[in-house]
């Protein structure tokens, strides 16, 4: 699940010479029961239309939960990892830290709850696909959250072939999409929401605010015709190093 979640966020910056600057990119997200994965690239030059910057290698990485300080092990270039899955724990704070050219990078982020009393009021819904039918609701998804914290919903079609929703005028065939559910305990979907009829798995995610600030910059899909300033929680970095929790559930969207 993380894998699919990473894909959808880059970061990239503009510079008056299209350069790449000194600052790393950082993009790790934490799960209990997972092991950690942190991934290190250099930003990309506004030239470069590959999906991700070079990676960087041989960097020494350490995460510290205030008691234990762990050192990562690079396992694929750029890639560094700790396989002891009993590290992470809900509630504690994490602390990310390596040196880098002349500047130490570090990162903080918590590990929130996860999700409860997920649920769907429908399994399956089917819709014709008309271009003049508008359904105001067409379904609705429900958690616990008395406390009003972040959640966002994810959206991921499984299918492996997609069939366009008929007479539908849709410019985004990404496969992903998420949204922030505004701290509330639920979430309504239009057919405005959806490019194809198929099944999808929906991904409720218990996220902290550096997830969210992300996510509402528009920062899905940045590349170099879209340049923005991504938000980043990464002190002398850029991108991001959060906790999260998901609970899944399926959802079908059929064809009349």
């Amino acid at each position: 699940m993380l894998g699919i979640i990473a894909i959808m966020h880059m970061a990239c910056t503009k510079d008056s010479t299209n350069l790449i600057t000194n600052l790393p990119v950082v993009q790790a997200y934490l799960m209990p029961g997972k092991p950690i994965s942190v991934k290190l690239y250099y930003q990309k030059s506004l030239t470069d239309t590959s999906k991700y910057g070079s990676p960087i290698t041989n960097q020494v990485l350490f995460i510290s939960d205030g008691v234990n300080n762990v050192q990562l092990t690079e396992t694929q270039k750029g890639t560094y990892t700790y396989s002891d899955n009993t590290f992470l724990a809900v509630g504690k704070t994490y602390t990310l830290s390596f040196n880098y050219l002349s500047s130490k990078v570090t990162a903080k982020t918590v590990i929130p709850q996860k999700p409860t009393n997920f649920a769907t009021q429908h399994s399956t819904v089917y819709f014709a696909g008309s271009s003049t039918d508008k359904i105001d609701s067409l379904n609705k998804f429900t958690w616990s959250n008395p406390d009003s914290t972040n959640h966002i919903i994810v959206f991921v079609n499984v299918n492996g072939t997609y069939t366009p929703i008929a007479k539908r005028v849709f410019g985004n065939r990404e496969i992903i999409s998420q949204f922030d559910t505004k701290r509330k305990s639920y979430y309504y979907i239009t057919t405005s929401n959806f490019s194809f009829y198929g099944q999808y798995q929906v991904i409720l995610l218990s996220a902290n605010q550096e997830y969210i600030d992300l996510v509402n910059s528009d920062a899905s899909g940045v590349n170099t015709q879209k340049l923005l300033n991504v938000p980043t929680n990464i002190v002398n970095g850029l991108g991001i190093f959060t906790g999260l929790q998901a609970d899944t559930l399926n959802f079908n969207l059929e064809q009349i």
